[in-house]
């Protein structure tokens, strides 16, 4: 699939469909636990497409599971039936310890679970994208190091750092021409802790990487979105742009139609409604409205696709959900 003209089709659509981070709630629809939902390709590869059945999207979309890359690290994480892994402590604490950190083979832990996954998805669905989920490569190294610890060692451990993420981005090239060998058309990064950073050390830090990163991953035939949910995403748009990627996606903690105005028009913009405050914690009604009055803010950028500002939970009202998607097929129908 050629996703340069995909990404050409979304933005001329006049009735735009929406793409949310959208895969842990279909749990309930299925009736299994997380713990087990994350160790099985074949549970995994039925949870998205059930999903493209419940809903319509114009992509199939794999999990937003953060802890996966760091497992193969070494990592220990904690499981849980109703809610997502989490990465516990570090194992990352100074540079003599970074120097001997071995980068893991692609398809150790559960990184074959998911490459599986996505496989059996390809096998099935033709008439969309299939796009997979990683970390990125700050993300990933913040996890190493210890997340609370991240933002303050890139200035109290710079070499640390640095050797953590040339580690972290030699394996994410690998990792993710894995899944470009098993036929994905694209990949979702997540690189969330680099919205905790002052631009001028995300820059450093995390654009640097990211940037080789697609530079070596992103062809016609493979996108790359770069996700990033942080506040302080706003103030470094002008460098998320100098990425190069074919699509970038932001959390709700800006005010996306700031960030609008400096994306180039043939790059795809997607977010940003809150996906635990609105979508999870709110009604049907309200999920609706606040929507709807996203849609209308972006309403002048033919290059905005809707989407929620991360993953959304997995206990997450489908009631809800589906008003969302409500939302949308209302205003494109108005």
């Amino acid at each position: 699939m050629n996703m340069k003209e995909w990404v050409k089709q979304q933005i001329q659509k006049q009735r735009k469909i929406p793409l949310p981070v959208l895969s842990f709630p279909v749990i309930q629809l299925m009736g299994v636990g997380i713990k087990e939902f994350i160790r099985s390709s074949e549970l995994q590869a039925e949870g998205m497409l059930r999903i493209i059945q419940e809903v319509d999207m114009p992509a199939a979309i794999s999990l937003m599971d953060l802890s996966v890359e760091a497992e193969a690290f070494g990592a220990e994480i904690k499981f849980f039936d109703k809610e997502i892994p989490a990465v516990l402590g570090k194992i990352i604490h100074d540079e003599i310890e970074a120097e001997e950190l071995r980068i893991p083979l692609v398809g150790t832990c559960r990184t074959s679970v998911n490459l599986k996954a996505v496989e059996l998805v390809k096998e099935k669905v033709t008439d969309r994208p299939v796009f997979a989920g990683t970390i990125g490569p700050f993300s990933l190294a913040g996890r190493l190091m210890g997340v609370s610890d991240a933002v303050v060692c890139v200035r109290r451990k710079p070499e640390m750092v640095k050797i953590l993420l040339e580690k972290a981005t030699q394996y994410l090239v690998d990792y993710i021409n894995a899944y470009k060998k098993i036929g994905a058309d694209g990949v979702l990064i997540a690189e969330p802790l680099a919205g905790l950073l002052a631009p001028k050390l995300a820059q450093q830090y995390s654009h640097i990487y990211m940037k080789k990163i697609i530079q070596k991953v992103q062809s016609e035939e493979f996108m790359v979105i770069y996700h990033n949910c942080g506040g302080s995403a706003a103030h470094m748009v002008d460098s998320v742009v100098e990425l190069g990627a074919m699509g970038y996606h932001f959390g709700n903690a800006i005010d996306l139609s700031e960030v609008m105005p400096h994306i180039p028009s043939d790059r795809l913009v997607m977010g940003n409604v809150d996906p635990a405050g609105v979508v999870k914690n709110g009604t049907p009604e309200t999920v609706y409205e606040n929507t709807l009055e996203l849609l209308e803010k972006n309403a002048g950028y033919p290059n905005y696709l809707l989407s929620t500002g991360c993953d959304i939970p997995p206990a997450t009202s489908w009631d809800n959900i589906r008003s969302f998607f409500k939302a949308a097929e209302d205003f494109y129908k108005g």
